[in-house]
């Protein structure tokens, strides 16, 4: 997933927030506790102008009046009250963002999985590896920035600055304006335009993050080639130029950062002293009392925390938000090919393909192909290499829908038949294995949920692969390795034959089987295929004449076409 551009800010934001509804209670009682802290840490310091003053008036012997009149040592306790106040509402607010933040986290995750699992395979095959993951690990992650700082300081910035701008109005109403420019420009203005400038670098370091991961995922897996080739020079100074060219957008973001901190504090520094001048004109005009003006010009100081707070989340905000755009894109793209739930379910009895074609892209894989896959017959397929005998499988497993024609089973379309109900009819043997890194038991299987050991023992024995299982260290609770790699291409081969034996479903397709495997080991799987799917409806495709041998029906395919 690799975007050069990405949607407007708002809107992204708008998209993520929608994702807190189920938690807004949580997310409401963080705001409060948020705007109720800030406004004690704001007035420690009005209180201590108060203070201040008493001590002025006392000084001259004046009599205060209202707090002016409150003796030093209950002022010096309200004080210590609204600092330990504003230690525990802090705490409260925190703790309440990073709950929501790490819940939905969770939640993303899940639905990202799934996203993918929609996707898949049609909208996956091909993708950047590195870019996905990317995308499940970092771009998900940076997102609790987003959660935990970002939509809560945003209301509690607002609150606390309409608060604010009303008590300095109260004493001064030009002040109060005065204030609520300054928080607007400070809080608002500032972010946005640096945001503006930063959005498109934000997106390019993701993608260059992303892209890296990918290099060094392709580099540990071809060490070996790399090592036996002499590559490794030529390798690591193609790391050390992605690198340097990924340190580049990182130090371009950082100045970002660096300027917009610095136009911040300038702006703080220059409505704080312009509030002071006009106080201070105010109070010559005899428009304030000294008290007034002392206090319009330490509340105004006193009360940037927020927008401040507000001002540095967009110096991370844009790969935040790059990051999000990423997780939203997911989460938003169409597959190719739409599971279906509300359609029919049938039980196998057999499958044909009707006058079907398909490409990809523009590439003409099949044209205008019919076949008929009779129950209980083996059916095989011949042909080389790029004649579109995979493609037939991944089409009767609905990977992929035909672009002309259909494909039925027991006479209905399977565009119609649940997915659920299309998959149980059907186990599909690739060319290529995957295996988890996982137990060899557990890898079998897969094939069939809550299998028993002896079900999965009996799935080996036909695959002809059970005592090559007894001869590993710890038997069938050996780990494969990452990727199989402790396995040999034919025994990775062989446990996903064992896989589609465990499945046991009416419709076998397997997809060059014994390519990987010796000519003993083939005649071994190939009688296997013969003694225990004489029930089944087997679709043997192959590039080997002799693997042919054991079809009941043999069909030569030759540019999309049979004979």
């Amino acid at each position: 997933m690799n975007q050069t551009k990405r949607r407007s800010a708002p809107a992204i934001m708008g998209a993520l927030i929608g994702l807190v509804k189920p938690l807004l209670p949580i997310m409401l009682l963080a705001i409060a506790l948020g705007v109720i802290g800030y406004l004690c840490a704001i007035f420690l310091t009005i209180l201590a102008g108060y203070g201040l003053i008493h001590v002025l008036l006392d000084s001259i012997g004046i009599a205060g009046t209202g707090l002016l009149a409150m003796p030093m040592g209950r002022l010096f306790a309200l004080l210590i009250c609204l600092a330990v106040c504003r230690g525990l509402l802090h705490y409260g607010e925190q703790y309440c963002n990073h709950f929501i933040a790490f819940r939905l986290l969770a939640i993303i995750r899940h639905r990202v999985f799934a996203a993918l699992r929609r996707l898949c395979p049609a909208k996956l095959e091909g993708r950047d590896r590195g870019n996905l993951i990317s995308i499940l690990t970092s771009d998900i992650e940076l997102l609790e920035v987003f959660y935990a700082h970002t939509i809560s300081p945003i209301a509690i910035a607002v609150c606390t600055s309409v608060m604010m701008a009303v008590f300095i109005g109260s004493h001064s109403i030009a002040g109060g304006l005065l204030a609520a420019v300054g928080y607007v420009v400070v809080g608002a203005v500032i972010p946005i335009v640096m945001g503006r400038r930063g959005a498109q670098p934000g997106m390019e370091l993701r993608n260059a993050f992303g892209d890296l991961n990918s290099f060094v995922l392709d580099s540990l897996r071809g060490l070996d080639e790399t090592i036996q080739y002499g590559g490794g020079a030529q390798r690591m100074q193609q790391m050390n130029d992605r690198s340097q060219d990924y340190a580049k957008l990182q130090k371009g973001l950082n100045q970002l950062e660096a300027v917009q901190r610095s136009v911040t504090n300038l702006a703080i520094l220059l409505f704080s002293l312009a509030m002071l001048l006009l106080q201070l004109y105010f109070y010559q005009a005899g428009a304030v009392t000294f008290t007034q003006m002392l206090l319009c010009v330490i509340a105004m100081m006193g009360s940037f925390g927020p927008v401040v707070a507000l001002s540095n989340l967009s110096n991370n905000l844009n790969q935040t938000l790059a990051s999000g755009e990423r997780v939203l894109a997911i989460l938003e793209e169409e597959p190719k090919v739409a599971e279906v739930d509300d359609g029919k379910d049938t039980a196998f009895d057999g499958a044909e393909a009707r006058n079907i074609s398909f490409r990809y892209e523009e590439e003409q894989i099949l044209k205008d192909y019919s076949i008929s896959l009779p129950k209980g017959k083996i059916v095989g397929i011949h042909g080389a290499s790029g004649s579109g005998k995979s493609t037939l499988l991944r089409l009767l497993m609905r990977f992929w829908d035909v672009q002309e024609g259909s494909i039925a089973i027991s006479g209905e379309d399977i565009r119609g038949l649940n997915t659920a109900n299309l998959r149980d009819m059907e186990s599909y043997v690739t060319q290529e294995t995957y295996l988890f890194h996982d137990s060899v038991a557990n890898n079998i299987a897969i094939g069939k949920a809550g299998a028993t050991r002896e079900e999965i023992i009996a799935a080996a024995k036909k695959a002809s692969v059970h005592e090559l299982i007894c001869s590993l260290p710890q038997g069938y609770d050996t780990p494969v390795g990452e990727l199989g790699d402790t396995l040999s291409s034919g025994e990775r081969q062989r446990i996903g034959i064992a896989r589609a034996f465990l499945h046991d479903a009416p419709l076998l397709l397997l997809d060059e089987p014994t390519s990987n495997l010796d000519s003993l080991n083939e005649g071994i799987i190939l009688k296997s295929l013969c003694e225990t799917c004489r029930e089944k409806t087997v679709v043997l495709v192959s590039h080997r004449k002799s693997t042919m041998h054991v079809a009941d029906i043999s069909y030569e395919m030759k540019q999309g076409r049979l004979s």
